[in-house]
């Protein structure tokens, strides 16, 4: 069996944030984000490490981070763009911008994946213990059907400063159900609400909650291959400049279809990220106060 890898969704541009948030010091020390997500992703064990962007962004992103981690790494880099559609689609809509999804950013890597692998997104701070656990699962021989997910508590994934969208996990025995997709939760209390035609819903806060860290198989790269035309056809006559196909709306489907087993590995870890320009303050307090308590040392590679 081949030894995990991490594969890295850095290809969106932060258009709520504003900029390429990817490379946005947290710390007097200039390290972003995904030098906090790759530092971790070492001590936990990973050697490969695939990056998702898109051309356009290529050697800013190699110049920041990539030409770094090379000598921590493999690296490999994966172009997540417009234009990459199965036989049958070859042209891309007029007007189109935005992507075509996390399942389409995950699909690019066939050609440079041959056993499991975990996913993040790269401007997500998951914290220390997330990918210990999803290591720990990844580094198992497995049936390729058993896949992972790791589960937060809904309110540590919670910003003050706006709106979030989020993976509602239903879990049973520990195994995923379903993820119900809410794209505009926001705290109340100690609570959260998510909001729906117009109307306030409520939650407890305690909900188990998908941040796009999920754990695979190459099971999930041929799904993801075979479904994307599928959903080309069913979703482009309807909104061909926003439809995206979502890695949970595929989760959903092998589920359903019993193809699929998805544990649910619980993360007491608190998320921090920077969705909006009023989330850098707080990210970086947090950051501060993990160096304090010693849960990384104030520049991150240097004992490497």
């Amino acid at each position: 069996m081949s030894s995990p890898a991490l594969v890295v969704m850095a290809a969106g541009m932060g258009s709520r944030f504003g900029g390429l948030k990817q490379i946005m010091p947290v710390d007097d020390a200039g390290h972003p984000i995904l030098d906090f997500t790759l530092y971790d992703a070492r001590r936990a064990g990973f050697r490969h490490v695939v990056f998702i962007i898109k051309h356009a962004i290529e050697a800013e992103f190699r110049a920041a981070i990539g030409d770094r981690m090379e000598q921590y790494f493999d690296v490999d880099y994966v172009f997540q763009e417009l234009d990459r559609l199965p036989e049958g689609f070859t042209t891309v809509p007029a007007g189109r911008e935005k992507p075509w999804g996390t399942g389409h950013a995950v699909m690019c890597c066939k050609e440079v994946l041959d056993g499991p692998f975990a996913v993040v997104n790269a401007d997500d701070f998951y914290g220390a213990g997330a990918y210990r656990t999803m290591y720990d699962f990844l580094a198992v021989s497995r049936p390729e059907r058993d896949l992972a997910m790791l589960g937060y508590v809904l309110r540590n994934t919670l910003t003050e400063n706006g709106s979030v969208a989020r993976g509602i996990c239903t879990v049973t025995d520990g195994v995923l159900s379903g993820v119900t997709e809410r794209t505009k939760i926001e705290p109340k209390g100690a609570a959260a609400v998510y909001l729906d035609d117009g109307a306030e819903h409520p939650l407890t806060g305690d909900e188990p909650a998908s941040m796009n860290f999920w754990g695979f198989s190459p099971l999930m790269l041929r799904e993801l291959e075979a479904r994307f035309p599928a959903f080309l056809e069913a979703s482009l006559p309807e909104n061909p400049l926003k439809c995206e196909f979502f890695l949970p709306t595929v989760v959903n489907q092998l589920i359903d279809e019993g193809k699929a087993s998805v544990a649910v590995l619980p993360c007491a870890e608190r998320w921090h990220g920077v969705t909006y320009q009023a989330d850098l303050p707080s990210v970086r307090d947090a950051v501060a106060e993990l160096k304090r308590r010693g849960v990384y040392p104030e520049r991150l590679w240097e004992a490497e």
